[in-house]
């Protein structure tokens, strides 16, 4: 297989239907921001932790998922789509990992160890691509709801892994000042 083909240099792109879509559409901007999200979860593996690790390559395989279901406007029964038990699954290890963590009281800075200011860059992120699926969604009521839905559990867990690595690394949560 080819990695160039040419398809795209008039400025569209292909969709899993083999649809093509302008590279600048609200469908191109959540599935790509999706992808940013999912290159930097790969930027901050290894953390030398394993449970983390583990946990970050499942992600990375959810975040295809969610790419997927966003590039297949109308899946068929065997296309990848987002479900459930993608949500409780992110939900699972909310609860599992927020076990180590004091409960927050007041705002935390996104910084701390590289690993743990990473995590925080890739929630930023993966909130921007929530926002952008929501705007899709907006215009394209076929979208799938437990996508976003995941990408917003997606968003905790990604803060929580941040307090985790930073706690497990010995750095002290910074608050802001007003």
């Amino acid at each position: 297989m080819k990695i160039y083909t040419g398809r795209g240099d008039d400025g569209l792109t292909d969709l899993r239907d083999m649809s093509q879509v302008s590279k600048a559409s609200p469908r191109i901007e959540a599935y790509g921001t999706v992808d940013e999200v999912n290159a930097l979860v790969g930027v901050v593996r290894p953390t030398d932790y394993d449970d983390i690790d583990d946990c970050l390559r499942a992600v990375q395989n959810h975040l295809h998922v969610v790419q997927a279901d966003f590039a297949t406007p109308e899946p068929d029964d065997d296309d990848p789509v987002v479900t459930d038990e993608h949500v409780q699954q992110a939900e699972a290890w909310i609860d599992e990992f927020s076990e180590e963590l004091e409960p927050l009281s007041q705002f935390i800075l996104p910084s701390g160890s590289e690993p743990g200011a990473k995590l925080h860059h890739a929630r930023a992120v993966c909130r921007r691509g929530e926002r952008r699926a929501v705007d899709l969604a907006s215009s394209q009521p076929e979208v799938n709801e437990e996508a976003i839905i995941y990408l917003n559990r997606l968003s905790d867990l990604l803060f929580t892994l941040a307090r985790v690595v930073n706690k497990r690394e010995g750095n002290r949560e910074e608050n802001p000042t007003y």
